[in-house]
């Protein structure tokens, strides 16, 4: 049983999607509740209706395309996100949500009315790109997280509120609990890889076993500001100097446990900030991951070990703020077994491997049966205007992602 995706389709999805809201040669500029984005979830849901499935959006802005089945029972859903970076490129997010419909389309040509219900899903927000506050706000909604006070609270970069933005495109804020479902039994989600593992490895898509794990902490150390030549070096109190240890051992923390393990130190803030002036505080924010629990405690624990040695040791105060913390997903191991199978029956090479980034999935995974499939990214480049992944990629991808839902539907 081969499954066949129209190449040329794809193409043109992907081409045509990629207008809405395009940024300079490459780019995509389409935020959630925008013009552009609107646009193209009007798009999306047309091609959903020329596909012959019946097309519903919820109160947040999801966009759905459902191929009724024959028989009872949760449907089987997949989709991603179809709101971009500040710019990104084409693919990210984007290209799981036409995925999804491309497979259930050729599905239906080809072997026609499932028996249980398929869904492709364009989700509103996973971002954050317009909305710092609102990741995963889509399918957030859908598992029931989100409430009708959010939105009030919520501003973007320009200090509008997600409440007034959802109006002004005929959403009701008020009735954002009318989102949540609970009738999806597996959920199936296709995203390009954003990382390198897979170029390096060899393959065009991978299985993937686990989401990883985030979390995103500010540290500030407090030290005495002094002049930079009169005060000797054995007496100084100086943050930067304890930052510098800190940032390095952190990383190499990570770089120690080896793959999957990762730590980003990314913002920093020196007060003062002046280059003959020991500073009084240094603050910096810390992105730590890892998609195994074990493994994720262990390495926050021995983080969290260096800064508080560090910082005796140099005379200094700190404090550390989790921002946010999300647990590892790990994927349904039957799903991510009966794709294994997909792969070997479709001929497609692949791996298995998890997630460094975090995906509407793991909010998915509150509600069903979770599993993603990885799409080989140029460079491992992503939340860029340059990300690309190959048609012939994104076709072997589908064809695994329609196997899938192939077994779970038919």
């Amino acid at each position: 049983m081969f499954i066949k995706i129209d190449a040329a389709l794809v193409q043109n999805y992907i081409t045509t999607l990629a207008t809405y809201g395009a940024y300079g040669e490459t780019g995509v500029w389409r935020t959630a509740y925008s013009p552009e984005w609107v646009q193209a979830t009007n798009q999306y849901a047309s091609w959903c209706e020329e596909a012959g499935l019946s097309v519903s959006r919820d109160s947040v802005g999801n966009t759905f395309g459902v191929l009724k089945g024959t028989e009872p029972g949760g449907s089987i859903a997949s989709g991603s996100h179809i709101d971009t970076q500040r710019p990104g490129g084409k693919y990210d997010g984007a290209l799981g949500a036409l995925a999804a419909l491309i497979a259930i389309r050729s599905l239906k040509e080809q072997f026609g009315t499932p028996k249980r219900t398929l869904e492709a899903i364009a989700f509103c927000e996973e971002e954050g790109s317009r909305f710092p506050t609102a990741h995963y706000w889509g399918s957030s909604a859908i598992i029931g997280r989100a409430s009708a006070q959010d939105p009030e609270t919520m501003k973007d970069f320009e200090g509008e509120t997600m409440a007034n933005a959802m109006r002004s495109i005929g959403l009701d804020p008020s009735k954002i609990k009318d989102a949540k479902r609970n009738d999806i039994d597996s959920f199936l989600e296709l995203h390009v890889e954003q990382g390198p593992v897979l170029e390096h490895a060899g393959f065009p898509v991978a299985v993937v076993d686990a989401i990883t794990g985030i979390r995103h902490y500010k540290v500030t150390l407090f030290g005495v500001q002094n002049h930079a030549g009169a005060f000797p070096m054995d007496l100084r109190r100086d943050p930067m100097a304890g930052f510098a240890e800190i940032a390095s051992g952190l990383i190499d923390t990570a770089h120690r446990m080896g793959r999957p393990a990762v730590t980003t130190v990314g913002r920093i803030h020196v007060e003062p900030n002046f280059p003959a002036v020991v500073p009084a505080s240094v603050t910096f924010f810390v992105d730590a991951r890892h998609p195994h629990a074990a493994s994720r405690d262990e390495l926050y624990k021995k983080q969290a070990a260096l800064i508080k040695e560090v910082a005796e040791r140099r005379g200094l105060q700190f404090t550390v703020e989790v921002l946010l913390d999300h647990a590892p997903c790990p994927s349904d191991p039957g799903l991510v077994t009966m794709l294994q199978k997909v792969c070997e029956q479709q001929g497609v090479r692949a791996m298995t491997m998890a997630s460094g980034a975090g995906h509407d999935s793991q909010q998915m995974a509150e509600i069903a049966k979770v599993a993603m499939i990885f799409v080989r990214s140029k460079d491992g480049r992503s939340h860029t205007q340059e990300e690309f992944s190959s048609i012939e990629d994104i076709v072997e991808g589908i064809r695994i992602l329609a196997g899938g839902m192939y077994q779970l539907a038919y």
